[in-house]
């Protein structure tokens, strides 16, 4: 085989996730199955494509895309971080974006913020993978002052949801106010951990996701993520996975 050939080609469990049909792990447990081919023949681990080949899972084709499209947007309140068209007030009708995206998890309807949107189905799998234990950092407004074990109580756990939060990060920044900066993403974790301590939560915004933060981007704007975010991002996931 050419030097030049072995260039072009792209291992099979790459190019079935830069389709977005999903992640590369997923990938590799169809080849396993059987259930895909490249030109008519049944692929194995570690089959390569090459340009103008066709690719079917189940018989149907597996079209490459390496365009794919990085957004980050800065959510306003009263959106809703779904692609169901039968709610109003979804994201997706809300940006408006000329090609098929969908959000990377979720950020509540009463709290706005950082969101990424993507086409990738690959880095949304490894992004959402609990196990990664990926950081994002909030800012938290309460209803009231801080006691002085706020910061202690919050980052050493709160029993919500019958669990314990895992230990995070705070740092007070005003009277009411905080940034908070956690590794999981239980279903409205900061409003609860707040409640349990007596404070309920009056604004919450998030200003960061791993290496990507939302700066100045004003609400309701969305901007491409840099080469740069995107290279560090990949990278950081390459080394947790």
């Amino acid at each position: 085989m050419a030097e030049d050939e072995r260039k072009e080609s792209v291992r099979i469990n790459k190019y079935i996730s830069s389709s977005g049909f999903c992640s590369r792990r997923k990938a590799d447990e169809l080849v396993e199955l059987g259930i895909v081919t490249i030109d008519g023949l049944t692929a194995v681990s570690g089959s390569q494509v090459f340009p103008g080949q066709t690719v079917l899972i189940n018989g149907k084709p597996v079209l490459p895309n390496d365009d794919h499209i990085y957004l980050a947007f800065h959510k306003p309140l009263g959106i809703t971080c779904t692609t169901d068209s039968r709610d109003p007030d979804n994201i997706i009708d809300y940006i408006d974006y000329p090609q098929r995206i969908f959000p990377i998890g979720r950020l509540d309807k009463n709290s706005s913020g950082l969101i990424l949107l993507t086409n990738d189905g690959d880095i949304v799998n490894r992004l959402l993978r609990a196990e990664g234990r990926h950081d994002k950092e909030y800012v938290v407004e309460v209803n009231k002052p801080l006691d002085p074990d706020f910061k202690k109580n919050m980052e050493n756990g709160v029993p919500i949801l019958d669990t314990v939060t895992l230990p995070c990060q705070v740092k007070i920044v005003g009277k009411s106010s905080f940034h908070i900066i956690l590794n999981q993403g239980l279903n409205r974790q900061i409003r609860r951990m707040c409640e349990y301590f007596g404070y309920r939560v009056v604004r919450l915004k998030r200003i960061r996701i791993l290496n990507i933060s939302l700066g100045a981007l004003p609400v309701g704007e969305y901007r491409n993520l840099t080469p740069k975010e995107r290279r560090d991002l990949k990278e950081i996931l390459d080394k947790r996975s």
